[in-house]
């Protein structure tokens, strides 16, 4: 593509020749002639006077040393995002149902669909317009999805599972399995709970690979429009997920937490405590952090042990007991102190 096509894509003022072309993208210090590439965090800008890329996203304070064209915006990120998707090229499935997918014939499906082998769509489910259902993926009996969506091979969404518009939802994900709900008798023996409610996602949600989202108790577990959620996420029963909200890998959500608007999530944080938790709008958790309590305020919140050297790790550890021995005693003196004085 011509560089002013791009620019007029993303609305960034185009400094350079407006007529290079463009053939693909790159990372900043590795790109080469043809290749986009972009400037969005200051550890980066080392490579820009170097960089052999036919032109580079980038803000203002940073055209001065750009040895090549640039496409001036307010956030390179986003705007290399958006360029991006002119350069993908994810295959897609033909237009209509392949021979060797099985489609209840109860089934809609959308003018424009493309259902791959093997796939099978269940009694009563709605497949809107252009949905692409891959290989060997399941629909279950009463889904219902948007137009635009991709499932992807291998995907399962349970009976009863809503699913918006232009959603993306990767191999191995399952989508609507019980909620985690078992009430032990008086012998200890666990009689499971039945998961009446299903899961529910807004438009332009994005499902990662091997993540679970369970099915709600009574009520549906809700998952708001444009959440982004990585792979091998664990969402409990009837959790509720604010609009545009990041979920990075390997985050667990307990069942009934309730995560606001605008919140990013850390790798492998997890949520869980002595009753349901509810996080706040914008709220932002560092990787590894434990939340076991309500957060009430925005901002962004850590917890956890930075590393060590392991026999240093080891020796804090074993003191970590005698905290509350330690914070005892320094009351004690304060006490003394302060009679003292």
């Amino acid at each position: 593509m011509k560089l002013a096509e791009i620019a007029n894509l993303v609305d960034a003022e185009l400094v350079g020749d407006s007529n290079t072309i463009i053939t693909g993208l790159g990372a900043l210090e590795t790109a080469t002639e043809g290749e986009l590439t972009h400037l969005s965090g200051s550890s980066y800008r080392k490579y820009l006077p170097t960089t052999l890329a036919s032109a580079v996203i980038l803000q203002a304070n940073d055209l001065a040393t750009c040895p090549t064209n640039a496409l001036v915006v307010e956030n390179p990120y986003h705007a290399f995002a958006v360029a991006s998707m002119l350069f993908e090229k994810r295959p897609r499935l033909p237009v209509g149902i392949q021979e060797s997918a099985s489609v209840d014939e109860t089934a809609s499906v959308g003018v424009g669909a493309r259902i791959g082998a093997f796939a099978r769509i269940e009694h009563g489910a709605i497949l809107g317009d252009g949905v692409e259902v891959g290989a060997g993926a399941h629909i279950g009996a009463g889904c219902v999805i948007g137009a635009d969506t991709v499932i992807m091979p291998r995907a399962v969404l349970y009976h009863g599972v809503h699913v918006g518009a232009r959603c993306m939802i990767h191999s191995g994900a399952v989508i609507g399995a019980d909620g985690f709900g078992f009430a032990p008798d008086a012998k200890g023996h666990l009689q499971p709970m039945a998961q009446i409610g299903s899961v529910r996602l807004g438009d332009d949600v994005s499902v990662g690979a091997c993540t679970t989202i369970d099915r709600g108790t009574i009520e549906d577990t809700v998952v708001g429009d444009g959440v982004k959620i990585d792979n091998q996420v664990q969402i409990g029963h009837n959790c509720q997920i604010g609009d545009h909200t990041v979920l990075c890998g390997c985050v667990g959500l307990v069942g009934s937490t309730v995560v606001g608007r605008n919140c990013m999530i850390g790798g492998a944080v997890g949520v869980g405590g002595d009753g349901p938790i509810r996080l706040t709008d914008g709220v932002m958790v560092s990787a590894m952090t434990h939340v076991s309590r309500s957060i009430e305020e925005p901002g962004l919140y850590s917890g956890g042990v930075l590393h060590d050297k392991s026999a240093r790790w080891k020796r804090n550890a074993l003191r970590f007991g005698e905290i509350d021995q330690l914070a005892k005693r320094i009351r004690r003196l304060e006490k003394k102190t302060e009679l003292g004085s």
